[in-house]
């Protein structure tokens, strides 16, 4: 929700999704202001939610900061606890990959912080996936954005 200057809060309880589709694992999120390079979205993991799908980047890099609870963070193939007010960065390529889930009975809340990269590639390595993206338009003018079985 953002006020009549264009700022938005990280306080409210509006919510652009409930995060009822399968990739969405129970968050919650609303984007928060954006530019060209630059994006953000507002995070609330439910007790139990398990989160966004494992993934990293080929064109962006995401910051992960904790504002509330204690997310488990699963990042290339460890998982820790963290602690409200924790960041973490996460590079693009395999080195990046990261999910957050909350096994708690406490809500948990967090931004990330992304670079955009038009067009790009973000893969799914518990799926076997990779999405495919660019924030131009396609020849038919509609916008380009693909998920597909990655080739071995």
């Amino acid at each position: 929700m953002q006020d009549a200057t264009g700022a938005a809060s990280i306080h409210g309880d509006e919510w652009e999704s409930m995060g009822e589709a399968p990739h969405e694992g129970g968050a919650r999120t609303r984007r928060l202001p954006r530019g060209q390079l630059l994006g953000a979205t507002l995070y609330e993991l439910p007790p139990g939610a398990v989160g966004p799908a494992y993934h990293f980047h080929h064109g962006g890099e995401e910051l992960l900061i904790v504002l509330r609870g204690r997310p488990v963070l699963r990042a290339s193939e460890r998982e820790r606890q963290l602690e409200e007010g924790e960041a973490d960065h996460f590079r693009r390529r395999p080195e990046g990959t990261h999910k957050c889930g909350n096994p708690t009975d406490q809500p948990v809340r967090y931004v990330m912080v992304g670079t955009y990269s038009s067009p790009e590639a973000v893969e799914y390595p518990d799926a076997g996936q990779v999405s495919v993206m660019a924030f131009t338009a396609s020849q038919s003018g509609a916008p380009l954005w693909g998920i597909s079985p990655l080739r071995e």
